[in-house]
């Protein structure tokens, strides 16, 4: 057995170094401390990143980001006095948190993705676990968009807001790049 410290041999069994005088490891540990599995390195380089990654990283933080700004006004007047108020995505529609989540797992699949080496085998490949939450956001804020909240009554107006429109094209501007790749992924063609 070799001494961590100063690397003198030792015979097998021994409590502590003929060289050094250091603690040796009992005869089951030295095998797992001499030997080190492979280490993952974590180093950050966006040069990994497909120009389809690229461009659905940029959207879904965008898709992101807008989901506090408001994507919904509400007015409401009767005879001379008014009030509004702007109602953010996570406000109006609850279930718009699934799309936070996914934007969140997306950003952090591609950061991960551009800092290992060498990526933990997953049962999907990488556009298409990428393609399939963008997917879902889509859907997601589509709906968001068709079921606006009503005031349910003539002097309540519920109209969209700036955050809604820019979540809206976030969506589709990062789920295009992404769909694109999955059919020619598909139909068996490469870029």
């Amino acid at each position: 057995m070799k001494c961590a410290q100063c690397g003198s041999e030792a015979a097998g069994g021994t409590a502590a170094c003929p060289g050094c005088g250091a603690p040796l490891p009992a005869t089951g540990e030295a095998a797992t401390l001499t030997q080190p599995g492979p280490a993952m390195a974590f180093h950050f380089d966006a040069a990994r990143w497909t120009m389809a990654d690229r461009i659905a990283g940029g959207a879904t933080f965008v898709l992101l980001i807008s989901l506090f700004l408001p994507w919904f006004s509400v007015t409401a007047g009767f005879g001379s006095f008014t009030a509004s108020s702007s109602v953010d995505a996570l406000t109006a529609h609850g279930y718009l948190y699934l799309v936070l989540l996914l934007a969140v797992a997306m950003l952090g699949y591609l950061i991960v993705a551009a800092g290992l080496d060498d990526m933990p085998a997953l049962p999907l490949g990488r556009d298409q676990l990428l393609g399939a939450a963008a997917a879902v956001n889509l859907l997601l804020v589509l709906i968001a968009m068709l079921l606006k909240p009503g005031g349910g009554s003539p002097l309540v107006k519920v109209s969209w807001g700036f955050g809604a429109f820019l979540g809206l094209a976030a969506a589709i501007v990062a789920f295009a790049p992404l769909a694109r790749g999955l059919l020619r992924a598909r139909s068996g063609r490469t870029a």
